[in-house]
This record gives C-alpha cells, sequence and structure tokens, in this order.
C-alpha cells in the first residue's frame, strides 16, 4: 500500500482511528467547550460496519461516511497535525465524493460546529454549500451538502 492509499479501515487500525481522531479534535474542546462528537465515538463499531476508511502507514488521516437513502454523510474526517498541508485531507474529501458515486448517490451532506471556523473556509473551496446552522443539544452545527455531477 502506498501512503497515498485510501482503504477500508480494519480491526487492526481502531487503535490508530482512535488516536488520529483524539489528535486531531483535542484542539477543539477549549474553544467549543464540549468534547466533540467524533471523539466519543465508537471506532470499533464504525470500523467493523465499514463506514471507515483510512490512508497512511502510519495512519494519518481517515473519514467515517454513512450512506443514507439519498445521500452519502461524511460524519467525520480527521487528518493528524503533524501531517497538516501534505493534502492529506483533499484526498480524503475527493476519494468521499468517489465513494458516493460508486454508491449511485448524488449528494455528500456534513456538518460542521460553528465554533471550528477553520472548517467554514475549507468545505466551500471543495464544492460544499451552506445548507442551515442549527443547534443540537450543546452543539451549534453548520450543515452543508454537495451536489455530485
Amino acid at each position: 500500500m502506498t501512503s497515498e492509499e485510501i482503504r477500508p479501515a480494519t480491526a487492526a487500525d481502531v487503535p490508530a482511528v482512535k488516536a488520529v481522531t483524539d489528535a486531531a479534535f483535542t484542539p477543539y474542546i477549549e474553544r467549543i467547550g464540549v468534547v466533540p462528537v467524533p471523539m466519543e465515538a465508537d471506532h470499533a463499531a464504525n470500523v467493523a460496519a465499514g463506514k471507515v476508511f483510512v490512508t497512511g502507514d502510519p495512519v494519518t488521516g481517515l473519514v467515517v461516511v454513512e450512506a443514507r437513502e439519498d445521500h452519502l454523510f461524511l460524519d467525520s474526517i480527521a487528518v493528524h497535525p503533524d501531517a497538516h498541508g501534505r493534502g492529506v485531507g483533499r484526498r480524503l474529501l475527493h476519494f468521499v465524493d468517489a465513494r458516493a458515486r460508486a454508491l449511485g448517490l448524488h449528494e455528500v451532506r456534513l456538518y460542521t460546529n460553528a465554533m471550528m471556523w477553520e472548517n467554514q473556509k475549507i468545505y466551500p473551496k471543495f464544492g460544499y454549500e451552506l445548507t442551515e446552522r442549527r443547534e443540537d443539544g450543546p452543539y451549534d452545527r453548520i450543515h452543508y451538502r454537495k451536489r455530485l455531477a
């Protein structure tokens, strides 16, 4: 496997999935005042369900996706801080588009915390449009969608 390849995560990847997710989201705890949802996910269950795809050896980035009836939901994307600026996130977002198309889905949806303002600059650059802002319990979320040709 090349370090750029994106592959389904296996049970052996669960510790790395947790480590990369924690490294990517820990900086936001203080800013948003709560632990980000991806840090509390059941990584082993998500991997077993085939929702997690990883890249890097060792793992430097990952996505958690779930096929829904009319769209692919991008539940989480995480890139280890040590790998920032290397195009890992870009490759993962392109993979998500390709995965949706392969599943016959013509839209990708996601949401991000309103306090993670970096993401609000990134997603529109990749063709995502803001659809709504909604509070969900302690989370102030900005919802995006991307329609695929």
